[in-house]
């Protein structure tokens, strides 16, 4: 993670540290300490536990080696909530996360304030870039987490047939869309990617030239009603425009719609953190894998566009990053106003999660944060429903593997310009 510091801020960041902080609570509003304990699958982690992940965060990396004084708030904490750091220690089985019934939710909370204090306190005392640097690194890892409390208590939710809907929020309500059209770009010679001020991560750096034949990429994603007919035609049934590692998992899981879709008197409903609701056919599809997304635009005589395209388009449509996004509150694909490029699904690119020419990781354990998931991922562009537009930039990368489906991810096709 790179971050250029031109002058003293402390006060905002301090700013920032506490409006982040805040939200991540706000977001449990509703839920109950029950439902924060839910891992309903070992790629989902219960909502206490992205609580406590987060502040460990920040014990670990920034106040234990830049704040002497600092009194560590549970020994065996590093323990239960380092996720994925080796270099940092060992950790508590990924999948086992719903079992830890101890720490309670009171205790979790505890160690946030006792964090919260310490990292102010530091920030009030030094201006010292490193730990600025560190600051900002871990709200934007905060964020990441914010949107994963969200995606993970759907899922989970989504299991339990008695379940309330999450309140405090409200659908978006559209009566008519944009009709979608395919735009155009010329072969070009394009910087990809960001070497320069502000926050990234290190997977997206260095800036470096790609080369990108003339093609096509559709302003509006595909929609729900467009995914019907993909379905009406048997999509889930005929392997002819599936990859074969796709059309085997479909056939084994018995895939016959997007995650959360539900068949209901010949109409579909869609489980959505409002409860279950009846599919709106103009809101984009979401909650879909790699290979469905690929086969749906085999199977319409499209593609995938790859992540350097989406990226060159996303510059040249939207020099800022506007779109539907979580501070909206919706939480939930709605039909596009306007086009845009960011927000409210995120897109599937054809794009291998590889890194740039001259890739170098960042020193130490925040070294592992990107550069050792570097193999058999797929990246998504643009942000969802649920991401925090605070972190979004046309240069962000996000990845999956091929079979995901509890993200907000949909898809936007391309074309080849002959």
């Amino acid at each position: 993670m790179f971050y250029e510091c031109t002058e003293p801020v402390n006060k905002q960041i301090a700013a920032q540290f506490g409006a982040v902080r805040a939200r991540t609570l706000a977001l449990t509003s509703g839920l109950s300490a029950e439902d924060m304990m839910l891992q309903s699958m070992p790629d989902a982690s219960p909502t206490k536990w992205h609580l406590a992940h987060t502040t460990w965060f920040f014990e670990e990396f920034i106040l234990k080696p830049h704040c002497p004084n600092y009194t560590v708030f549970q020994q065996n904490f590093n323990y239960l909530f380092n996720s994925y750091y080796n270099a940092v220690g060992s950790r508590h089985p990924r999948a086992q996360r719903g079992l830890l019934s101890r720490p309670g939710l009171s205790q979790v909370l505890d160690f946030r304030h006792h964090v919260d204090d310490a990292i102010e306190q530091l920030l009030a005392a030094s201006d010292c870039p490193k730990v600025q640097s560190l600051v900002t690194t871990g709200l934007h890892h905060e964020m990441q987490h914010q949107e994963l409390i969200l995606t993970d208590i759907k899922h989970a939710l989504w299991l339990n047939p008695a379940a309330d809907i999450v309140p405090n929020h409200a659908l978006k309500t559209i009566k008519a869309s944009p009709k979608p059209q395919f735009c155009t770009y010329p072969e070009t010679l394009t910087t990809i990617g960001t070497s320069g001020a502000g926050f990234h991560y290190d997977c997206e750096a260095p800036a470096h030239q790609v080369f990108i034949s003339a093609f096509s990429l559709r302003d509006l994603p595909i929609s729900n009603g467009e995914w019907l007919n993909f379905i009406q035609d048997g999509g889930y049934q005929t392997p002819g425009p599936w990859l074969s590692d796709g059309w085997d998992l479909a056939q084994r899981e018995q895939w016959q719609a997007p995650l959360y879709w539900h068949p209901q008197d010949k109409n579909w409903q869609e489980f959505t953190l409002h409860g279950w609701q009846p599919l709106d056919p103009a809101a984009p599809v979401c909650h879909i894998s790699f290979y469905e997304a690929d086969a749906f635009c085999r199977w319409a005589g499209w593609r995938l566009p790859t992540e350097f395209e989406w990226e060159y388009a996303a510059r040249q449509q939207n020099r800022t990053v506007e779109g539907e996004f979580a501070e909206s509150g919706h939480w939930q694909p709605g039909p596009a106003t306007q086009p845009s490029l960011f927000g409210n699904v995120w897109q599937w690119t054809s794009s291998a999660y590889a890194p740039y020419p001259g890739f170098s990781a960042e020193q130490g354990a925040l070294g592992e944060y990107n550069g050792k998931f570097m193999a058999n991922q797929f990246v998504l562009r643009g942000g969802s429903c649920a991401t925090a537009q605070a972190q979004m930039r046309h240069s962000y990368r996000n990845f999956f593997h091929p079979h995901q489906r509890w993200q907000f991810s949909g898809v936007r096709p391309a074309k080849n310009n002959h």
